[in-house]
């Protein structure tokens, strides 16, 4: 079944389609938004590499990311989905980026909360799961304003632009919902 739309207060989430890979190329071509993220492409050929990957978690089941904009407006804002969804052990993956014009607003912790709901309510997840790269506090905040926990830190684990990076594991729980401050602080 084909993931739906998505609501919030402020935002619309829709499927990334194939005719968005000049607002992919927009925002992963930009060295800000790419900085602590995994993939970075400058051409619209290379872009085709992200394309397809949104277009193999529909296919495969393992996932779904959305574009999103302001309710009303077309112009495209951010991204942000589940990958690595698995079913046999109800977990995924959640990932977003936004452009820099529209930093500071509160955008990506709103359209996360929308995809965390969809995650737990409609795929039945148990637990989701976030990486973020050493150094990227911005994207920390967020998940802890969401209710993520911080796990734990592996060391100097992969190779980026020459120099070694830590990556930070951060997880919630549909469990953990229930907890007062985190129900809280999913409501953004």
């Amino acid at each position: 079944m084909r993931p739906p739309s998505l609501y919030t207060t402020r935002l619309q989430l829709r499927l990334i389609e194939p005719t968005d890979a000049a607002f992919i190329l927009r925002g992963l071509s930009d060295k800000r938004v790419t900085a602590y993220y995994a993939v970075h492409y400058d051409t619209p050929e290379a872009v085709q590499e992200q394309m397809q990957f949104y277009q193999n978690l529909l296919q495969e089941g393992s996932g779904a990311w959305w574009a999103f904009s302001r309710n009303g407006d077309s112009e495209l804002m951010g991204a942000c989905g589940l990958s690595s969804v698995s079913q046999e052990h109800r977990k995924g993956e959640l990932g977003f980026w936004l452009l820099p014009e529209h930093w500071g607003n509160g955008y990506i912790p709103e359209a996360a909360g929308a995809i965390l709901k969809y995650g737990f309510e409609q795929l039945g997840l148990h637990r989701i799961e976030a990486i973020v790269e050493g150094g990227n506090a911005p994207s920390e905040r967020v998940l802890q304003k969401l209710g993520f926990a911080y796990e734990g830190k592996l060391r100097e684990c992969e190779l980026k632009h020459h120099r070694f990076i830590d990556l930070l594991y951060y997880s919630l729980l549909e469990t953990d919902l229930s907890s007062p401050a985190k129900t809280e602080a999913r409501q953004v």
